[in-house]
């Protein structure tokens, strides 16, 4: 989470950790929100509180709501007028509403409009409802209905589905089985033994499609919007895009084989129908949208809607906004209905992106923690960004699943991708795993 009074911004819980630094890109950053936080316009004396891993120390004992009134605090104390929320649930439960009730702006969506992310079945009803283009499907939250809709529909392996969690799973809640007995184990698995939790109560079971996919980063004040370069993330562990899902195991932006018409098309299919519907329905988008998107043979068509900066993609897409411009001031604008009056302010570089997800062995599994890592420093132009690190007994440990994100920026996808796994060699430490394909698919388009 970050805070910003336009000028200075601060990134919250559940660590801190204070410190004045003289540029916005001096030492370690933190993932997801953290690779935001560069890319704020700062004064030279910059108020931080970065937080998670090593880079801070922990509050001992405080609940979320607590955070949250501590937040509230250090906004009124520091005249600080912009709060930007990274966690998805704390989108969906709406955190928004909570510092709008005291004055303070809020990068992130209301309940309402959050609820494209919080539940796969109410988006999928909504993209029915305003004709927005997305997989075949059938929603259950009846283990025996939903196994015999698998029965019916995947007949064979020209047929196969996709099996997604209704509610939030940490981006894991998505199953691509190969064949009809492996699908009802999974059904099983999700909505009767429990794996994702709650989360799996309910399932939406869809075709599986063909085509590419692509990532779509878009701020929206709810009547006007702005999207970032498209990114391809690597959603499976293992290279060749095999094995379980994952959060995300690296990303390069933008994408090769995106033309101007596609993205054309995806605003006037997708994006524009969805803010207009939202705001229709009265629960107008302000924020960030994260648009999965699949590109077919017969036009683009939504894999799914996420209501925050996704991870890994925000990590290459900030790399690509130019360092003079004053996103603090744009994410504003969303809040207050103006993004119409700076739309044209945001720079956006010519070359590419690429981050390389760093994780621990056994992941997206059980894996271990408490790894000693260490760290060498990284190549000019590239950024080592923490995720699930700590600091213990004045060590660096691993302490989650993807561990660190390297990101780097060049002039061309060949540079980008080569700058990043030499940022990938700095980092070491026991039974790390990460891909070795991350980007080929663009270099070989």
């Amino acid at each position: 989470m970050a805070l910003t009074d336009g000028r200075n911004f601060t990134m919250f819980p559940p660590y801190l950790d204070f410190k004045t630094c003289k540029e916005n890109n001096q030492g370690p950053m933190t993932g997801g929100m953290g690779c935001v936080c560069p890319t704020l316009k700062c004064t030279e004396s910059m108020f931080q509180a970065l937080a998670q891993g090593f880079m801070a120390r922990t509050i001992a004992g405080l609940g979320k709501e607590e955070v949250v009134s501590l937040l509230k605090v250090l906004c009124a104390f520091h005249n600080l007028c912009l709060v930007v929320v990274g966690p998805d649930d704390d989108v969906v439960n709406g955190i928004e509403e909570s510092f709008r009730k005291v004055g303070v702006s809020c990068f992130a969506p209301s309940r309402e409009a959050a609820e494209l992310e919080g539940s796969k079945v109410f988006a999928k009803e909504f993209m029915n409802k305003f004709g927005i283009p997305t997989a075949h499907h059938g929603s259950f939250d009846n283990l025996e209905a939903a196994s015999a809709y698998v029965r019916h529909v995947f007949t064979d392996k020209d047929h196969r589905i996709v099996i997604k969690a209704d509610g939030l799973a940490a981006g894991k809640g998505v199953v691509l089985p190969e064949t009809p007995e492996e699908a009802l184990e999974d059904l099983r698995s999700i909505m009767s033994d429990g794996k994702f939790s709650t989360a799996g109560s309910s399932v939406v079971i869809e075709e599986y499609m063909d085509g590419y996919e692509i990532s779509i980063l878009t701020f929206s004040d709810g009547k006007t919007f702005f999207s970032l370069p498209p990114g391809q993330d690597h959603k499976r562990i293992l290279e060749g895009n095999k094995g379980p899902n994952t959060g995300g195991m690296g990303v390069y932006s933008p994408v090769p084989m995106v033309t101007p018409d596609v993205l054309q098309k995806i605003d006037e299919v997708i994006l524009k129908p969805t803010f207009d519907a939202l705001a229709k329905e009265g629960r107008p988008f302000c924020g960030l949208l994260f648009t999965g998107v699949m590109v077919t043979k017969s036009g683009p068509k939504v894999i799914e809607y996420n209501v925050r900066f996704g991870d890994p993609e925000t990590q290459s897409s900030m790399l690509l906004v130019h360092e003079d411009t004053d996103l603090a001031s744009f994410m504003l604008s969303c809040t207050n209905g103006t993004l119409a009056q700076v739309k044209n302010s945001i720079r956006i570089k010519s070359g590419f992106a690429c981050n390389v997800v760093i994780a621990s062995g056994g992941y997206p599994g059980d894996y271990k923690t408490g790894k000693v890592a260490t760290l060498s420093s990284p190549p000019e132009g590239v950024v080592i960004f923490h995720a699930g690190t700590r600091k213990e007994d004045c060590l660096l440990k691993t302490a989650g699943g993807r561990v660190f994100s390297v990101a780097a920026y060049g002039d061309t996808l060949e540079e980008a991708r080569r700058k990043a796994y030499m940022g990938v060699d700095c980092v070491s430490f026991e039974d790390m795993v990460y891909r070795k394909d991350i980007a080929l698919g663009g270099l070989a388009k």
